[in-house]
């Protein structure tokens, strides 16, 4: 058998774990690595225009599938380009490898050009990242970056001199067998008979899910149902825990609508389930507090706990809701589901007041058109900044749609790259980029990346020539707004120059219409709607502790405008409470 380089191994093993796509640019420390994907049919090299790109589209495919994707940076600014990406893929859990191409070997500590040191720079956001110094340490150090990042759920990092990927590997790589996917975690008895007794001692019970509780649906509801509990969600629970949820009293946080907050504040006993819900000021500190989480490290990080348990919801779930007693009391509950229906009542009257003929589009009446339009099973990526309100209140979940964005690092432009690693995992899938008009102009040009690829997404641009949320961040601290403008900008003329379907709507008449449009073009489309940046209003619950740096802005000054479907759900729910 004729011997491999390096980089032939270092791919080869990048195959065997599962990894199709290996996104990047080009540069010359990388030109092995390429050149060995060129020459491997079981895995393409996907040229972006820019490293964080790469990274973003790495991370919407892993937390799509669950499995292993993988990014690429040259040495120096080519690899530092991926960072912000990662960190967000990383804070996502979702498992990703970067390759960091590095200087010649013999060159580094000299201070070479483009000399940088990604084994040092990506510690912070990653689970494992390494330096390959030989050839004979690299297949045991890129099978260990592997296990890391999928055992852990997050990067890792593998730092490769190009030189040292261009050799003949010494020997074949050992290969051992590779994780591929994660274990369910089960809490010990004891955790769990403690728990049990928590709950039966409880008058009223409330859960607060997360993203933790995937695939966990129908336990979640097994267990309301038992304890009579309404369910509340944070942002990144939603997707998984809203639809088919007789209990759902909404969402907390910044963005929170409904009853969650009330729910969550005025329980004997909250129940966070796979969350790492970060803002403090909105969970109570006099009431009880369990956590169930799979990652250790996030038990008790956000607020007291009087139990800890380290499991997975799904599997924590079916050990608990058969030991608890059943409640029959119902009146916390059925309390809970009419103050949900008609916080959100209140909400939309203000929507529905001739929102059709606004002129600056109304956003919210976009959002809302927009979830009619989409097809059931889509792919939502969305943009940080206004469109998480708009994703968070008016896309419907149905337990078949995805919803994905930065919702935990916060990074703007991420929609759009995000939606690269979603379509190139099923060209049949409506995959729509939910993009704001300052993230669409940062990461730009790989717009062309859609166009070169040939990949039908459809780019939903909520245009208004703001960076708009800063800008509320501005005036509610008593601050002009400055900085914020970014131009009025014709994004559909630049779609149609590139070569792809380009259409711009100014009037709500048209809005259906060139959507519907849109999504049957077969290829990248982009629809540039021209929206209202100044319709606000009050939610109704703020407090001292949560009017803080962004919580100042974001808790404050909310949309005005309803919550989509969300209300029509709220009333079904209330249907079914009993009547004395």
């Amino acid at each position: 058998m004729a011997k491999q380089t390096v980089a032939e191994q270092f791919v080869d093993i990048l195959v065997r774990a599962g990894v199709r796509r290996l996104y990047g640019v080009v540069g010359d420390s990388l030109n092995p690595v390429v050149d060995a994907v060129r020459r491997n049919a079981a895995i393409d090299w996907i040229h972006v225009r820019h490293e964080e790109t790469a990274a973003f589209a790495a991370g919407a495919e892993a937390q799509l599938t669950g499995r292993l994707a993988a990014c690429a940076g040259s040495s120096g600014p080519g690899n530092l380009h991926l960072i912000n990406g990662l960190y967000d893929a990383h804070r996502s859990m979702a498992p990703v490898l970067a390759l960091a191409s590095q200087i010649p070997s013999s060159e580094i500590g000299s201070g070479y050009f483009q000399e940088t040191h990604p084994d040092q720079l990506f510690q912070e956001c990653s689970h494992y990242c390494e330096l390959i110094s030989t050839g004979k340490q690299m297949p045991r150090v890129l099978q260990t970056a592997i296990q890391h990042a999928v055992g852990q759920g997050g990067v890792s990092v593998v730092a490769l001199p190009g030189d040292l990927a261009g050799e003949q590997a010494p020997e074949r790589a050992y290969e051992h067998a590779l994780v591929t996917s994660r274990p369910t975690v089960r809490p010990g008895d004891e955790d769990i008979d403690k728990l049990v007794r928590m709950v039966d001692e409880a008058r009223t019970v409330t859960l607060f899910c997360g993203s933790g509780t995937a695939g966990a649906h129908d336990e979640v509801m097994a267990f309301a149902e038992r304890v009579k509990a309404p369910v509340g969600h944070a942002l990144r629970g939603k997707e998984w825990i809203q639809y088919d949820n007789p209990f759902d009293v909404g969402m907390s946080g910044l963005l929170g609508y409904g009853a969650a907050y009330e729910a969550t504040n005025e329980c004997d006993l909250l129940v966070l389930l796979g969350t790492d819900f970060p803002y403090q000021a909105f969970l109570p500190d006099d009431k009880k507090i369990v956590q169930v989480d799979v990652r250790p490290e996030h038990l008790g990080r956000r607020s007291k706990l009087d139990l800890g348990v380290w499991g997975d919801v799904r599997e924590t779930l079916r050990c608990l809701t058969p030991k608890v007693q059943a409640k029959s009391d119902r009146k916390f509950l059925d309390r809970m589901l009419k103050k949900h229906a008609d916080a959100l009542e209140g909400v939309v009257k203000a929507y529905t007041r001739k929102v059709d003929k606004h002129i600056p589009i109304h956003p919210e009446y976009v959002a809302a058109v927009l979830d009619d339009e989409a097809a059931d099973d889509a792919v939502f990526t969305i943009d940080t900044g206004m469109n998480n309100v708009w994703g968070a209140r008016y896309i419907t979940p149905n337990g078949r749609r995805r919803v994905i964005g930065s919702f935990t690092h916060g990074s703007m432009a991420n929609a759009m790259p995000q939606a690269i690693g979603a379509q190139f995992l099923d060209r049949r899938r409506q995959v729509v980029s939910m993009s704001g008009d300052g993230g669409f102009s940062m990461l730009m040009g790989d717009f062309l990346t859609l166009v070169q690829y040939e990949l039908p997404v459809k780019v939903v641009l909520f245009n208004n020539s703001s960076l708009s949320m800063v800008e509320l961040e501005m005036l509610v601290a008593g601050l002009p707004s400055h900085g914020t403008g970014i131009g009025s900008t014709d994004y559909a003329a630049i779609a149609r120059a590139a070569g792809a379907y380009g259409a711009r709507v100014e009037k709500p008449k048209h809005l259906r219409g060139a959507l519907r449009d849109a999504f049957k073009h077969n290829g990248p489309a982009l629809v540039d709607i021209v929206t209202d940046a100044n319709a606000l209003s009050i939610p109704p619950k703020i407090s001292a502790e949560m009017v803080t740096g962004f919580a100042l802005s974001a808790s404050k000054i909310v949309l005005d405008g309803g919550v989509g479907r969300m209300v029509q759900m709220a009333r079904s729910n209330l249907r079914n409470v009993p009547r004395p």
